[in-house]
């Protein structure tokens, strides 16, 4: 499961091991948080050339490899680490912010076991992580329930024969542009999105739409039992049409696109002080 965590307002990018109990965190991201640098990547890559840790060993030795979503929103393979073997890596990482990084890393593992054993615990702290983020009630609410409706819909396409992380990509994708006419990629170029999540930075608007055409995907699914990528594309462009007219509709009495590019990401001379 891979997911987006905030530190000090920078995303760094982590995957949970279901079957390890454990999160991985993106080496370079927690290289870009401690060091500033402009470019993490290559930061990283001279670090694992010069830096041994105890016994001789690189650093690229207790890496994994994962693939998270890059900047182009492809899933890329990705330099990883767990928790212990990260504190490893930040000791070798020269910063005034290793300390409040190590205590950080803490209270992620600890909120991590808090949601395993109560999972309304990871409701309460999206909410709470959206509402730091300035977003109102009526938002928090309406992001909530889509995301509801989304995982009922990923669910059904499960346990209907989809596996592989690149055809629920597809899937969405078939279901998105068929209700904006644009793809999820140039809906984020639109919003001038790069790594972040689409959905956090949509409006309440388009929140209520692509539920809608989630929704419909999936009830016009189970209807015809869809099975495997082919027959739930299918299901997926019907869905997308229904929330596609609807959004028309609306257009057409209010004048308003109800695709935009507004978003929630700070003002650039903010995004300045965040550097």
């Amino acid at each position: 499961m891979s997911n987006i965590k905030l530190f000090e307002e920078k995303q760094v990018r982590t995957f949970w091991d279901e079957k390890e109990e454990q999160w991985y965190f993106s080496i370079i991201d927690v290289v870009e948080v401690l060091t500033n640098s402009s470019n993490a990547r290559d930061y990283w890559f001279k670090m694992k050339q010069r830096v041994k840790i105890e016994d001789g060993l690189e650093l690229s030795t207790i890496c994994r490899q994962l693939k998270l979503k890059a900047t182009d929103g492809k899933m890329r393979g990705t330099d990883c680490a767990n928790t212990q073997n990260l504190l490893r890596i930040i000791q070798s990482t020269p910063s005034p912010k290793a300390e409040p990084f190590k205590q950080w890393l803490a209270k992620v593992g600890y909120e991590r076991m808090q949601e395993i054993s109560n999972p309304e615990q990871s409701l309460d702290r999206a909410r709470e992580n959206w509402q730091k983020l300035g977003r109102s009630k009526k938002w928090i609410q309406q992001r909530m329930t889509g995301q509801e409706t989304r995982n009922k819909l990923t669910d059904y396409w499960k346990e209907s024969g989809v596996e592989k992380s690149d055809e629920f990509a597809f899937l969405t994708n078939i279901i998105h542009q068929e209700w904006t006419g644009i793809t999820v990629k140039n809906h984020k170029d639109l919003k001038g999105l790069k790594t972040q999540n689409l959905r956090d930075h949509m409006t309440e608007a388009e929140l209520i739409f692509t539920a809608l055409a989630e929704l419909s995907t999936r009830q016009i699914a189970e209807a015809v039992h869809a099975k495997g990528v082919t027959e739930n594309a299918k299901a997926g462009k019907k869905g997308g049409a229904v929330a596609k007219n609807a959004r028309k509709e609306l257009e057409a009495k209010t004048g308003k696109n109800v695709v935009t590019g507004e978003n929630f990401l700070p003002p650039a001379k903010e995004k300045k002080k965040l550097k």
